[in-house]
């Protein structure tokens, strides 16, 4: 009987605010043993005791019963960010990204390639490590096909033409928390890129969430990275540029930040084939979308960070926020 499973206590107080959270912290035991038994695997005593976890999912390092492939079984807490991901990684089917070896019937329950936890790209020179970023997001862009899979993919056009209503009601209930003018841009971009049914021929699956430290080595032996943890949408592959933008701020020039991220927003659309204008618009979207996201969970310090590098995006300083140093990590 393999033993059960211990979540770590960081997973377990995010869940346990709501009682969605908590129910699915209390099933979590049987799931893995259900699921160990299920996939013919056994928890990977080499590895520790202790279950790993990203910000939405428990990892348990395992090995087949009767073999010693190092794989991960990952049980991702419900919700609407993680139900494409099992969709986007059949489509990359390895290529670029963590391959599936299988799934529950359900999917609450994927059976993965391991991957090397302690070598990502956070601690990779920006310079290297915005190549490699830049060469996955060239693999990861497939075009869309009839493939059923494609139809639990959304659109990124079509979630921007919603924001036009959301974003302005969402920033009036949270009292102004910024700027008009910062509003207004993103709104913009909803205008500009936004559109309910709008299809492009530039339009490809995107990993809506791929940043330093969601890209992780192979243990191959091949020295090549894979993308992880997967937030699919099908669009613009400029898209995807934001979430290493509000990233690893620590590494901006503290003399010229603002010029610094420009700096890196232009490094990365070169390293991937990228329109930097379309790379700006829909970062400044996005992080206006996080700030207010931010905001709704009282999370203040985040939302500044979010409203920075958006207004550093727009061109313009705004008012009443602390130094990029000072600025808490993503």
């Amino acid at each position: 009987m393999a033993p059960a499973v211990v979540v770590p206590e960081a997973l377990r107080q995010r869940y346990l605010r709501t009682r969605e959270g908590r129910a699915w912290l209390d099933g979590l035991p049987a799931l893995v043993q259900e699921s160990l038994q299920g996939f013919g695997m056994r928890p990977d005593a080499a590895a520790g005791t202790t279950a790993w976890h990203g910000y939405g999912a428990l990892v348990l390092p395992v090995i087949a019963a009767g073999g010693d492939t190092p794989a991960v079984l990952k049980f991702p807490y419900p919700h609407p960010e993680a139900a494409t991901e099992t969709a986007a990684l059949e489509l990359w089917d390895g290529n670029g990204a963590v391959r599936l070896l299988e799934r529950n019937a359900s999917g609450t329950a994927l059976l993965l390639e391991r991957l090397d936890p302690g070598r990502t790209l956070m601690d990779v020179p920006m310079h290297d490590a915005v190549e490699v970023w830049g060469g996955l997001v060239r693999r990861l862009s497939l075009q869309g096909t009839d493939d059923p899979q494609w139809a639990a993919i959304p659109s990124v056009a079509e979630r921007a033409e919603q924001f036009s209503d959301e974003l302005p009601a969402d920033w009036e209930a949270l009292g102004r928390p910024f700027e008009r003018w910062l509003l207004e841009a993103a709104l913009e971009v909803c205008q500009t890129r936004g559109a309910v049914g709008r299809r492009s021929s530039r339009d490809v699956l995107v990993h809506a969430d791929l940043h330093y430290g969601n890209i992780l080595r192979r243990l191959d032996g091949s020295e090549e990275f894979a993308a992880i943890d997967p937030q699919a949408v099908f669009g613009e592959a400029e898209y995807a540029v934001a979430p290493m933008l509000w990233n690893r701020l620590d590494d901006l020039d503290e003399a010229a930040p603002r010029r610094s991220l420009e700096d890196r927003l232009s490094a990365l659309c070169t390293a991937a084939g990228l329109d930097p204008q379309a790379a700006r618009e829909w970062s400044i979207l996005r992080e206006v979308e996080n700030a207010l996201d931010y905001l709704r969970d009282g999370l203040q310090g985040d939302a500044q960070r979010s409203v920075w590098v958006a207004a550093a995006l727009a061109g313009r300083s705004h008012p009443g926020l602390p130094s990029v140093q000072d600025l808490p990590a993503a």
